[in-house]
C-alpha cells in the first residue's frame, strides 16, 4: 500500500507549523551521524584565557577532506552591559567558524572583529559568526560547586539547561562572511545550515571547558571537572527573535524541501506493513524518553504553559491507546497517525508523527540529502498563459482570495525592516506610520489581489504580457510558479492578520534545526536549547551520535 504525503491546506497552517517537534531529519542530528560515521577528528589547539575569563581559544574538527576550526574570543562582561537584544554592543563569548585552521594572523585580524559582531568585518574564510551570553544563574552556581570540589545540583541543570545561550549564529554571507555558494558542494555541508549547526556544537565544547577553566582558577587544586553525564545534559541557548520569522516565507523552495522531506519521511513509515519487534521496541523506548523530556520542558510563558499541559495530557491518552492496541497488525503505524488525527490535537499530533521516524533510518535518512534548495534564484516563466497563473494561484490561496482585505482584522499587521538593525519587524498598520516601507511578507494577500487583476486578461495570454503592464505583482507570479513545482512552498495562513502568531514561524524553522523545549518569551521571541544531551567531541561514536535528544532514563 501506498501513502500519500499529507495535503499542504493541511500541513501548511500556521498552528500546526508552530507545533512541530525536532526529529531525525533535524540539522543537528544529520550532522553529528555524519561527523561519526565518517570519523572526524577534533582537537583544542590553543586556550589562551586568563583567570577573569578573557582571552581566545581554537578548536578544530577535521572531516575526510578538509578541517573547520571554531575561534573563540571570551570576555570579562560586567553584569550590566549583558542582554539578549539584538542592539547589545557586548558580549561574553564571541566566535567565529574559519574555514581551515587559522594562522596567528588569522587569529590577530579576528580578534579585531569578531567581538565588534556587525560592526566588525569577516571575511570569506569565515563561515560564521555568532555571539552568547551566560545564563547568569546557573553559570554561578556550576563554578562555585566546581571550585568547591563538588558538582553542580541537578535540579538546577533541570530548570535551565544551559550555561550559554547564542543571540545570533550569522552565516551565508552575513557581514563579510562566505556565501552559501561557496560551500554548497560540499558533502559535509550539502545539508542545510550545517556551517552553522558545526559552530554550536563547537561553542558547547568550549563553554564546558570554559566554565571547568574559571572553577579552577577560582578554586585551585581542588576544584572538580563536570561529570561527563551532566556535561551531556547541557546544551546551547539560544535566544531568537522576530528577525528570523519572514525566513520561511522569503525562502519558499527551501522551506518546501525541508517540509516535503519530513512529509514523505511520514508517509514512508506509515506505509510499512508490518513492524518488526525491534521497531516496536526501539519505539516505545523512544516513546518512554521523549516523554521523560516533556515532563521536564518548562517556561513561564501562559500560552507555552496552556500547550504543555495539553500536550502532557494528549501523551496520557497516548499511552491508554498503546495499552489497548496491537503494533503486530498489518499498517501499524498508519493506524496509530489516524487515531491522532481523530483523539489528540496538532501539537502531540506533530511530536508523535516525530517519534514515529525513529526506528526507520533505512527510510527516512536519505532524504536528508534532498533538503537543500540546489535551484537557487528562480526566474519567471514569460510564457505561462495568465489562465494556468490563476489556476496554481487558487491552488496555492483558495482561501484567500474571498477575503475582505481592506477589513483591519485582516490587515492589521505589516512587516518592514528596522532602519536601525536592518532587521524585519513587525508593526501594527495603524497605529503607526509604516505603509511606505512595507515589505513583502504578505504572500496571500498580494495573491488575491493579482488573481483579481489577472482576471482583466484573456486566458492566454502569456504573463509576461500582464507582468509589463502590472510589474508589482512580479513576485507574487515567481511565487506562484515555484508553487507549480514545490507544493509546500506556502503557508495557508494570513501572516498580517490581527491575531498572527510570529513566534509559529520561529518554531517551524526552529524544529528543524532540532531546538527542543521552546519557551516563548512573548509571541515574538523565543528561548530553545540545542545539542542537550549531545555527545561532546571526545565522546562522538556511531553508537552515541544519534538519539541523543532524548533523554536518558531508568527501565
Amino acid at each position: 500500500m501506498t501513502i500519500a504525503r499529507r495535503p499542504p491546506e493541511q500541513v501548511m497552517r500556521l498552528s500546526r507549523l508552530g507545533s512541530l517537534h525536532a526529529c531525525r531529519l533535524s540539522f543537528m542530528r544529520q550532522l553529528t551521524r555524519r561527523m561519526a560515521a565518517e570519523n572526524w577528528q577534533f582537537a583544542r589547539t590553543e586556550f589562551d584565557i586568563d583567570a577573569t575569563g578573557k582571552g581566545h581559544a581554537v578548536y578544530t574538527a577535521t572531516g575526510p577532506e578538509r578541517s573547520y576550526s571554531l575561534v573563540a574570543f571570551a570576555h570579562d562582561l560586567p553584569d550590566e552591559k549583558r542582554s539578549d537584544r539584538v542592539i547589545a554592543d557586548a558580549w561574553d563569548a564571541t566566535f567565529a567558524l574559519f574555514d581551515g585552521v587559522p594562522t596567528k594572523a588569522d587569529i590577530t585580524r579576528l580578534a579585531k572583529n569578531v567581538p565588534r559582531q556587525e560592526a566588525g568585518r569577516i571575511s570569506e574564510t569565515e563561515l560564521s559568526l555568532s555571539r552568547a551570553n551566560r545564563s547568569v544563574r546557573l553559570w554561578e552556581h556550576v563554578v562555585d560547586a566546581l571550585a568547591d570540589g563538588r558538582q553542580p545540583d541537578a535540579s538546577e541543570i533541570a530548570q535551565v539547561g544551559y550555561l550559554m545561550r547564542t543571540t545570533a549564529v550569522y552565516g551565508s554571507g552575513k557581514f563579510g562572511a562566505a556565501d552559501r555558494e561557496m560551500i554548497a558542494d560540499r558533502p559535509e555541508m550539502q545539508a542545510p545550515f550545517q556551517a552553522e549547526m558545526l559552530s554550536v556544537y563547537l561553542t558547547r565544547w568550549f563553554v564546558r571547558d570554559l566554565v571547568e577553566h574559571i572553577a579552577h582558577a577560582r578554586g585551585g587544586a581542588g576544584a572538580a571537572r563536570l561529570d561527563p553525564h551532566i556535561a551531556r545534559r547541557l546544551g546551547i541557548g539560544n535566544s531568537t527573535g522576530l528577525g528570523m520569522a519572514p525566513f520561511i516565507i522569503n525562502h519558499p523552495v527551501l522551506f518546501n524541501n525541508w517540509i516535503m522531506a519530513r512529509e514523505e519521511a511520514i508517509a514512508r513509515v506509515r506505509a510499512v506493513e508490518h513492524a518488526t519487534s525491534n521497531e516496536i521496541s526501539q519505539f516505545h523506548e523512544i516513546f518512554r524518553r521523549a516523554n521523560a523530556s516533556v515532563d521536564d520542558w518548562r517556561s513561564e510563558h501562559p500560552w507555552q504553559i496552556e500547550k504543555l499541559t495539553a500536550l502532557r495530557a494528549d501523551i496520557a491518552r497516548l499511552r491508554g491507546y498503546f495499552a489497548t492496541h496491537e503494533f503486530t497488525g498489518t499498517y501499524p503505524w498508519d493506524r496509530l497517525a489516524s487515531w491522532a488525527e481523530k483523539h489528540i490535537a496538532e501539537d502531540a499530533q506533530e511530536w508523535l508523527l516525530s517519534l514515529m521516524l525513529e526506528p526507520y533510518a533505512r527510510l527516512v535518512d536519505d532524504l536528508g540529502g534532498c533538503m537543500a534548495d540546489p535551484l537557487g534564484p528562480t526566474t519567471i516563466d514569460g510564457a505561462m498563459p495568465v489562465g494556468q497563473v490563476r489556476a496554481l494561484l487558487k491552488g496555492s490561496f483558495e482561501w484567500a482570495l474571498d477575503l475582505d482585505w481592506d477589513a483591519p482584522e485582516n490587515c492589521a499587521r505589516l512587516w518592514y525592516v528596522s532602519e536601525e538593525k536592518l532587521e524585519p519587524r513587525l508593526g501594527a498598520r495603524f497605529d503607526e506610520p509604516l505603509e511606505p516601507y512595507e515589505q513583502p511578507l504578505a504572500p496571500a494577500r498580494d495573491a488575491a489581489a493579482a488573481y483579481r487583476e489577472l482576471a482583466r486578461f484573456g486566458a492566454d495570454t502569456p504573463i509576461a504580457e500582464f507582468l509589463e503592464a502590472r510589474p508589482e505583482f512580479r513576485h507574487v507570479i515567481r511565487r506562484a510558479q515555484i508553487a507549480g513545482f514545490a507544493p509546500y512552498a506556502e503557508i495557508r495562513d494570513n501572516t498580517i492578520g490581527a491575531d498572527v502568531m510570529p513566534i509559529d514561524m520561529l518554531r517551524a524553522k526552529l524544529s528543524f534545526f532540532g531546538a527542543t523545549h521552546f519557551d516563548p518569551r512573548s509571541d515574538r521571541w523565543v528561548r530553545i536549547c540545542m545539542y542537550a544531551g549531545a555527545p561532546y567531541p571526545d565522546e562522538l561514536t556511531p553508537g552515541s551520535a544519534d538519539f541523543w535528544n532524548y533523554p536518558e532514563v531508568a527501565a
